[in-house]
C-alpha cells in the first residue's frame, strides 16, 4: 500500500463514511418501489441491492477517473481540499436524509469539492466544461429521459397485460420488479461507488503517495464498495417512504417500468463517464411511471420539495466546503475543528432522527397526505376499476328511495 501519512488517513476515512452515507441515502434508488410494492420484504430488498452495489463497483472505474482526472486540477489540490468537500457532502446528505428527501449525493460530493477547491486555488482549479458537461447538463437530462422511458414503458405494460389483474400477472411483474431492482443496485454501484473512489484517489494524489493520473488502487476499490455496501444494507428508511409511498402509488407494473427505465439510463452514463445521479434518474421515472398509469397522479407537492432540494444541493455542499476550506487553513488545529463540527453536526442530527423513528416495520405507512393539486386531478380523473387514485377514497351514495307524502298519497288513493 502507498504511503498513508496521518493527515491523509483522516481524508481516506472520511471519504469511507461519505462513502456509507451515500449507501444508506440512496438505498431508496434501487429498491423504495420494490419494497412499496410488496415484491420483496424490506429487510431482504436492501441485503439483495447491498451485494449488488458491491459487485458494481468493480465493474468500471470511468466515473472514478471523471472526479479524479477531469473536474479539478489535481495538481494544486491539498488533502484539507479534500476533506474540506467531504465534510460538505456528508452534511448534505445526513440532513436530506433526516428530512426524507431523496437528494443527489453525487451532486453533494461535487459541489463541496468545487467550493473547498476554489476557496482553495481559485476558479481556475475547477474545469468548468467537465463540470457543465458531465454532471449539470446530464442533472437535468436525467430525470426527463427516465421519466419519460418510465411512461412510455408503463403504458406499454398496462397494453399488454389488458384489464388482466390475476395473481399469476402480478406475480410475474413482482418478478420483473425484482430482477430490474436488482439491475438499479448493480449501476448504483457501478456509478456511485467509484465517486468515492475518485474522491480517495484524488486524496492519494494531492498527498503524493500515487502518480498524477493514476487509477484508483485495488484495495481503494475495495473499501469504496464494502463501505456503500455496509450503508445500503443498513437503509435509508426514511427516503425509502418517500420515494415508495410520498411520490405516488405503484403498481408492480408501474414498479418494473420505473426500474428498469432507471438502469438503462443509469448503466448508460457509466459507460461513457457521466457523474450521473441515480436520484435524479430514479425520481423521475417513478414520476414517470406514476403518470403512465391511467387514473394515476404525482404528489406534485413532494414532488417540488425535492426540485428544491436538488437545485440547493451543489451551492449548498459547495458553501459548506469552502468554509470548512477556510477553517482548515489556520492548520492542525483548524483541521481538528473542523472534524470535531462534523462529528458533533452528524451525531446531533441522528439524534434529532430518534424523536419519530421509521424503519423496516412502518417504511410503508403513507408518507403524507395528499396535496391539492394531487386531490384536483385525481377529483377529474377516473380511476380505473377497482382501483383508488392517489389514496384518495371516492364515496358514491346509493340513490335515495323515493319518498311520498302520506297526505298526497290518501288524496290520489
Amino acid at each position: 500500500m502507498e504511503h498513508i501519512t496521518l493527515l491523509l488517513g483522516i481524508v481516506i476515512v472520511t471519504a469511507l463514511v461519505f462513502d456509507f452515507t451515500n449507501g444508506f441515502h440512496d438505498t431508496a434508488n434501487a429498491m423504495a418501489t420494490t419494497i412499496s410494492t410488496g415484491a420483496l420484504k424490506p429487510k431482504v430488498a436492501v441485503a439483495m441491492s447491498a451485494a449488488l452495489n458491491l459487485v458494481g463497483a468493480f465493474l468500471s472505474v470511468e466515473v472514478a477517473n471523471t472526479i479524479s482526472k477531469g473536474l479539478v486540477d489535481e495538481t494544486g489540490i491539498r488533502p484539507e481540499v479534500i476533506f474540506a468537500a467531504l465534510v460538505g457532502a456528508i452534511l448534505w446528505n445526513l440532513v436530506t436524509w433526516l428530512v426524507g428527501l431523496p437528494s443527489s449525493s453525487s451532486h453533494a460530493l461535487m459541489g463541496g469539492l468545487v467550493g473547498a477547491t476554489i476557496a482553495s486555488a481559485g476558479t481556475g482549479a475547477v474545469h468548468g466544461d467537465v463540470l457543465v458537461g458531465k454532471v449539470l447538463l446530464p442533472a437535468v437530462a436525467a430525470p426527463i429521459v427516465a421519466g419519460l422511458a418510465a411512461m412510455v414503458a408503463t403504458r406499454l405494460s398496462y397494453k399488454l397485460s389488458g384489464d388482466a389483474e390475476t395473481k399469476a400477472t402480478k406475480k410475474g411483474y413482482r418478478a420483473g420488479q425484482i430482477a430490474s431492482a436488482g439491475l438499479v443496485s448493480l449501476a448504483h454501484g457501478t456509478n456511485d461507488a467509484q465517486k468515492t473512489m475518485g474522491i480517495i484517489t484524488l486524496a492519494l494524489v494531492a498527498g503524493g503517495a500515487v502518480a498524477p493520473d493514476s487509477d484508483p488502487p485495488v484495495w481503494v476499490i475495495l473499501s469504496a464498495g464494502l463501505a456503500i455496501a455496509l450503508g445500503t444494507y443498513l437503509g435509508g428508511w426514511r427516503i425509502i417512504r418517500t420515494m415508495g409511498k410520498g411520490l405516488t402509488d405503484l403498481q408492480p407494473q408501474q414498479g418494473f417500468a420505473a426500474q428498469t427505465s432507471a438502469a438503462t439510463v443509469i448503466l448508460a452514463s457509466s459507460h461513457i463517464g457521466f457523474s450521473l445521479s441515480t436520484t435524479h434518474s430514479v425520481s423521475g421515472s417513478v414520476m414517470g411511471a406514476g403518470l403512465g398509469r391511467k387514473g394515476g397522479v404525482v404528489r406534485w407537492s413532494t414532488a417540488t420539495r425535492m426540485a428544491v432540494a436538488w437545485v440547493l444541493t451543489l451551492p449548498a455542499a459547495a458553501m459548506v466546503g469552502a468554509l470548512a476550506e477556510w477553517v482548515t487553513g489556520f492548520g492542525a488545529w483548524g483541521t481538528a475543528l473542523v472534524a470535531v463540527f462534523l462529528v458533533a453536526s452528524s451525531f446531533a442530527i441522528w439524534r434529532r432522527s430518534r424523536r419519530e423513528v421509521i424503519d423496516h416495520n412502518n417504511v410503508n405507512d403513507d408518507a403524507e397526505p395528499a396535496g391539492v393539486v394531487t386531490q384536483a386531478i385525481a377529483a377529474v380523473t377516473p380511476p380505473p376499476a377497482g382501483t383508488v387514485a392517489d389514496g384518495l377514497t371516492a364515496t358514491i351514495p346509493a340513490p335515495a328511495e323515493p319518498t311520498v307524502n302520506p297526505s298526497a298519497q290518501s288524496r290520489v288513493a
